[in-house]
């Protein structure tokens, strides 16, 4: 009878290893940093060698922890595809896809039987505006809109947005000044990331140099998706995000007002590295850069 440490121990060295940080491996395990420090504690005093350098920080591997690293790597990813294998099967699995609503409603929904056919995809869509936690979800990738990633998992450009203002057609006859533009109803959304400058009638007004004060803001939704879908009924002028509202104006909807456009942030798919079907995110991943 072969004669292992604990896997716990094992699965806490592999992850302390590859981050070379116990926080990170804490996090990713769900455990915390003493926790991990216990267990590989653990595996050193039952190998009786030491697998750390622990000072000074960060961590270094010791002669055999770089030895021992690779081939539990190695083990453990072997079996977490064999039981990946013998669990239901990836292609009748859905992955789970958590997007904003205003992502979902104004430019994924209408995407989806075209994703479908395209790809043989099965996606389930999980609309919310507050970002999703992959280490603590069963969400597969997230769509989110950030300026930076933040590190802590695979961020992957899709495309960089711009703020335009857009209006119904029936309330304007182009082309306007910056002056007529604002003269409009103006409409306004309360912008989510409040560590950004939002991109807001004052900043427009700025930026298109115009003299004349600012009027007063019509009206001012909580949500980005009603603020568009006022311009749309005719309500008055929107600054939103180019992306979502291509739809609207390639459909004569919306038209753009103006080539005075504020920076938008980034619209990003983010999932994990240690995700174990990467080969069907990066066909998704693919597909989402094609079409935007």
């Amino acid at each position: 009878m072969r004669k292992l440490p604990p896997l716990h121990a094992l699965r806490a060295f592999e992850a302390a290893a590859r981050h070379l940080h116990f926080a990170d491996a804490a996090e990713e395990l769900g455990l915390t940093p003493t926790a991990i420090s216990h267990q590989v504690r653990q595996l050193e005093d039952i190998l009786g060698v030491t697998l750390f350098h622990r000072f000074p920080r960060p961590v270094r591997l010791t002669a055999a922890g770089e030895k021992l690293f690779p081939v539990l790597r190695q083990a453990l990813d072997q079996i977490a595809g064999t039981i990946d294998q013998l669990s239901v099967t990836t292609a009748e699995t859905p992955l789970r896809l958590s997007v904003t609503m205003a992502f979902a409603s104004r430019w994924l929904m209408a995407r989806l039987p075209r994703l479908r056919a395209e790809t043989g995809l099965k996606i389930t869509v999980e609309a919310a505006d507050l970002p999703a936690d992959l280490h603590a979800s069963d969400i597969d990738m997230a769509i989110r809109y950030a300026g930076q990633p933040d590190g802590r998992a695979e961020w992957h450009r899709l495309v960089d947005d711009a703020i335009i203002p857009v209006c119904a057609p029936d309330l304007v006859n182009l082309p306007l000044s910056p002056e007529s533009i604002l003269a409009l109803p103006l409409l306004d959304y309360r912008w989510k990331s409040a560590s950004q400058n939002a991109p807001d009638w004052q900043r427009w007004h700025a930026r298109a140099d115009v003299r004349a004060s600012l009027p007063a803001v019509a009206q001012t939704f909580s949500e980005e998706i009603h603020a568009i879908d006022a311009a749309v009924s005719g309500q008055g002028a929107v600054l939103a995000s180019q992306l979502l509202v291509a739809d609207l104006l390639n459909a004569g909807q919306l038209v753009q007002l103006s080539d005075i456009a504020l920076p938008g942030l980034t619209y990003w798919a983010v999932f994990l590295s240690t995700h174990p079907d990467q080969d069907r995110l990066a066909h998704l991943l693919g597909w989402l850069r094609q079409q935007s």
